[in-house]
């Protein structure tokens, strides 16, 4: 089990080094973010001194290694546009993401499990192919088609709901919605075809041949076994979500980490983009290393694989 754990760290370990120097190149492939920095019609001087001043002249090697050294110390530099350190801007933002997943994540799972259930339990009927026609609308339209749909019909026309911002209860509702909506029928999927694989078991069939009402079979042993991979599906989603809402973050104005990593994108602010990116691989690291760990746990032979 030691080493099994030790092998997953170093796997984990090497997952963040390579998304560090990817981010670090990909960011500069992005242009001069001290062109963004200066006045219009600034000289080249002014420029000059710009990129003196964050050290964006020194070869990439070097920055390289004094932001890997950084980041050993805890320290994710100062943001060029916000003129701040990019942690506690970071951490300004995340409640907010954190918010808007959690919610997001409350109506992916209320759509989807009671969905996926119906369509399993009514499986090649009308609720089945409901629930299929629901799954694939669900995966195969983009967020941010469906949160613009929503403006025009919740704010536009009836005036329901804000378009935009945040503050309000009200608020929360179009961004959900518009997040949760692909989730929603991942987990109408897998709730249905683990529902299926269970309802299929032996010990489901002697249930039901006891004469135990059909409810009782559903609810009591097949609902409760099928559960088991909705729920670790949905505890990854949801680290996924407070890291991707990007699109959805902008479309709304939302105030999270997903917004953050749009603005510095959009005036290349280098160190909000490594840190955005890095923070959000390292979650998404750390609750797959946790998976595999509880997955070892509970099938041994799991770690000789």
């Amino acid at each position: 089990m030691k080493r099994y754990v030790l092998r997953r760290l170093a796997y984990s370990l090497v997952s963040l080094f390579l998304l560090s120097l990817t981010i670090f190149l990909f960011v500069r492939l992005t242009g001069d973010p001290a062109v963004l920095l200066v006045e219009p019609g600034a000289s080249q001087a002014d420029i000059d001194t710009i990129r003196q001043q964050f050290g964006l002249d020194r070869p990439l090697w070097f920055q390289y290694g004094s932001f890997m050294a950084s980041l050993v110390r805890g320290d994710f530099g100062q943001s060029f546009y916000y003129r701040m350190p990019v942690l506690e801007l970071y951490l300004s933002r995340l409640p907010n993401s954190l918010l808007l997943a959690t919610a997001a994540m409350f109506f992916s799972l209320l759509v989807g499990i009671p969905s996926g259930i119906l369509a399993a339990v009514r499986v090649n009927r009308w609720w089945d192919s409901a629930g299929k026609i629901f799954a694939l609308l669900g995966l195969s339209m983009p967020a941010f088609w469906v949160g613009l749909l929503m403006i025009l019909f919740f704010s536009v026309y009836l005036g329901w709901l804000p378009s935009s911002g945040s503050g309000t209860p009200l608020h929360v509702v179009m961004p959900a919605v518009a997040l949760g909506w692909y989730f929603a029928a991942a987990h109408m999927r897998l709730t249905r075809s683990s529902m299926l694989e269970v309802l299929g078991s032996e010990y489901v069939k002697l249930a039901r041949l006891k004469g135990l009402p059909e409810a009782l079979v559903i609810a009591k042993h097949a609902f409760k076994n099928a559960l088991i991979p909705v729920l670790t599906l949905a505890g990854i989603n949801l680290v996924i979500m407070v890291n991707v809402a990007v699109v959805v973050e902008t479309v709304f104005a939302w105030p999270g980490v997903g917004r953050l990593l749009y603005e510095g994108i959009a005036f290349r602010d280098f160190p909000i983009v490594q840190a955005t990116v890095l923070l959000g691989g390292a979650m998404i690291v750390v609750v797959n290393l946790v998976v595999d760990v509880l997955y070892a746990v509970i099938d041994p032979r799991i770690r000789y694989q």
